[in-house]
């Protein structure tokens, strides 16, 4: 069993019954589908986050900071799908729990980045393994062909161009701490 399909919020009646039965799925139209799933995943990382008291957005946060340290408000926005004032919110959250910091640009002082801090980075080495075996589980599903099917679809839909390597295996930058 998974975390993904035995987290039993995941199941709870208020989420949309999907059914193995093509007949019934072909019913349930694309965006309710969609929803569905970002819904259960959501629900299925929070599950996970909550022991640590991380939110998903907080998670978010650092996961983008770990690929790439010192990133401005405005990519870190894009990056999470939240808006600029909703991030500000979670950044000045993050910002008095030391998880990160503002700092200025290196190579234009006007423009403001976001940093990870040290605690930040521990608390992401912490719940990072435990919410990787979410994204294992996913993929261990569809299996590999699906998957990267599936990943590429979404991203056309999202207008992105599609890595060409699975989000597991892209090289993570090496965090400059203060």
């Amino acid at each position: 069993m998974t975390a993904f399909s035995t987290c039993p919020t995941l199941y709870s009646k208020a989420n949309i019954e999907i059914s193995n039965n093509l007949a019934k799925a072909n019913k349930v139209q694309l965006p309710d589908l969609i929803r569905g799933v970002n819904r259960r995943l959501e629900q299925a990382l929070e599950a996970k986050l909550k022991p640590s008291g991380t939110s998903l957005y907080q998670y978010r946060v650092l996961e983008a900071l770990t690929e790439r340290n010192g990133l401005p408000m405005g990519e870190l926005a894009i990056r999470l799908f939240v808006d600029g004032p909703t991030l500000t919110k979670i950044i000045d959250r993050m910002v008095e729990a030391a998880e990160v910091y503002r700092g200025p640009d290196p190579n234009d002082r006007r423009r403001v980045l976001i940093f990870l801090s040290r605690k930040g980075a521990t608390q992401f080495e912490d719940i990072g393994p435990q919410i990787s075996s979410i994204e294992r589980d996913i993929l261990d599903r569809l299996g590999a062909s699906d998957a990267a099917a599936l990943t590429s679809l979404l991203s056309e839909l999202l207008g992105d161009p599609v890595s060409s390597r699975p989000r597991s295996s892209q090289r993570r930058e090496t965090p400059n701490y203060k």
